[in-house]
């Protein structure tokens, strides 16, 4: 699921590779564009959260909808990535963004996908080379496989929070204070879905690198693997990391929920849980 900076400066000018750069600013969406432009690992392209990686925003389907299918795997073909291209998406080390270009790949069948560990930061700490050009690519051809059991929709989260089944779990990955509704800096209401247990995403990484298989093992004994696992957070993005750290845990049967809360109370009529009140809001 992830490859290192230093398997990356070995095979970075391999033809059978594909490097995206997916850094992204929340606060400030031009920015990434504006740092792959002053430098970035050389034959890498841009992809943008917003752009690239999202629907743009309607009344239900979250702050970072899906993007077309159609047209995401048009992008791909445009940078010569096929079946068997082995494509490195990284970020400054959040695992967040190029979390979410993993997940959307693996969505569309395409497996040999990984996250750059550490991110453009470790590459820089290295003293790797740092390149201002843009590659162009030879077109090619790739056809999606769309992996259905990878996604939660609205109304199976929806059945979830009325039927209460045991064996399906809803994880929320955003921190604490959001969770339990202190406070709630992007959406307009506080609080998380109902049922739904807290593992702040964050949890998964220290200094921008994954955790190892054992520690991620350590961070979710408390969850059994037999039951189904749906992973959300704000608006889809950092629940990705959660997503692929449940698989290194050896967790498979889970879900992402890509409209997450932002989606969740676009339904006016959507309960929500908070832990201050200890009640559902109707």
């Amino acid at each position: 699921m992830v490859k290192s900076v230093d398997w990356l400066k070995e095979n970075f000018e391999q033809d059978s590779v594909r490097i995206i750069d997916c850094r992204f600013d929340l606060k400030n969406p031009d920015a990434g564009t504006e740092w792959y432009i002053e430098g970035h690992i050389p034959n890498s392209v841009y992809f943008h959260l917003d752009k690239d990686l999202s629907n743009p925003v309607s009344e239900h389907g979250g702050r970072h909808p899906l993007p077309a299918i159609e047209e995401f795997v048009s992008k791909l073909e445009n940078i010569g990535v096929g079946k068997e291209t082995i494509v490195i998406a990284y970020d400054n080390g959040e695992g967040a963004f190029s979390g979410r270009l993993w997940w959307l790949l693996n969505y569309i069948g395409h497996s040999h996908t990984y996250i750059l560990d550490g991110g453009y930061k470790e590459w820089v700490k290295k003293d790797f080379p740092i390149s201002k050009d843009v590659p162009t690519f030879t077109k090619s051809t790739f056809s999606p496989e769309i992996q259905t059991h990878m996604i939660a929709t609205y109304e199976e989260v929806s059945a979830q929070v009325r039927a209460k089944e045991e064996y399906k779990v809803l994880i929320d990955s955003r921190e604490h204070i959001r969770y339990i509704g202190e406070i709630e800096p992007i959406d307009k209401k506080r609080g998380h879905i109902p049922g739904a247990i807290n593992f702040v995403w964050t949890d998964g990484l220290k200094n921008g690198f994954f955790l190892s298989t054992n520690e991620q093992r350590e961070r979710f004994s408390s969850l059994d693997p037999r039951n189904e696992y749906i992973v959300y957070c704000g608006s889809g993005i950092t629940a990705t990391p959660n997503y692929i750290s449940l698989k290194m845990a050896g967790i498979d049967n889970v879900k992402l929920y890509p409209g997450s809360f932002s989606d969740w109370i676009s339904y006016e009529e959507n309960p929500i849980e908070t832990c201050l009140s200890n009640k559902i809001e109707e």
